[in-house]
């Protein structure tokens, strides 16, 4: 018979109670509002989202990378494992509870990746961020910018993630990467509008759904082309 879940701490927040539980020694979950946001026993599709955004990064010489929400660090680790020593490695992320998660009740589940020496937590939008860099410009592009947020984009959002996925934030983060940057994005479910979207704003779209059987998840690897 499976154990309860616990409730290990929570916060208020403008869309509910954002909740940690675990369950067991090494099993979490992160919710909202009762709703699930993050299973720490299903996160095939973050590691592969860091995995092919990365990949290749290790031959450059101090590769720049922008993640753009932590959750329970599985993404940001799985970069860490695919960059370079001197790789710099920012991380976006809204709610500094989640920062304190991952550096204590669930910092097991990454080795504490968040304290990496070549990681920054920035607490702010991401859409911020890459707006930033893309108007300051060159010394600030990034190689890859990861974006692993809640739903992703996804058709009939009635345009709720047009601020990360329309047609003025794709322009921002195309201009925020470097020649040949990879702009990584994970999603629910497939969006052939999201598709059409960046390839209008200049990037290849190469569309994946790791895993087998059952709900797979999209991961969206789009590399700034050249005009």
């Amino acid at each position: 018979m499976a154990q309860p879940w616990r409730v290990v701490d929570s916060i208020e927040t403008d869309e509910g109670l954002l909740d940690l539980r675990q369950r067991g020694e090494k099993d979490f979950l992160i919710t909202i509002d009762s709703r699930v946001l993050m299973n720490s026993s299903a996160n095939m599709s973050e590691i592969v989202l860091s995995e092919l955004a990365c990949a290749g990064l290790k031959e450059i010489k101090k590769p720049k990378v922008l993640v753009g929400g932590l959750g329970m660090g599985f993404t940001l680790k799985a970069a860490l494992d695919h960059l370079p020593p001197d790789a710099e490695v920012m991380v976006a992320e809204l709610n500094p509870i989640m920062v304190t998660w991952c550096q204590g009740p669930i910092a097991q589940l990454t080795g504490g990746a968040v304290d990496d020496p070549r990681v920054t937590v920035v607490i702010s939008d991401v859409a911020k961020v890459i707006a930033e860099a893309a108007k300051k410009g060159k010394e600030h592009l990034f190689d890859a910018i990861i974006l692993d947020l809640y739903e992703g984009p996804y058709e009939g959002d009635q345009g709720r993630g047009d601020y990360l996925y329309g047609k003025k934030a794709l322009a921002a983060s195309r201009a925020a990467l470097k020649a040949g940057g990879v702009f990584a994005v994970w999603s629910e479910d497939p969006d052939q509008a999201f598709e059409k979207r960046l390839q209008a704003a200049g990037f290849t779209v190469n569309r994946q759904r790791p895993g087998r059987g059952g709900r797979r998840h999209v991961v969206y690897i789009a590399r700034k082309t050249e005009r």
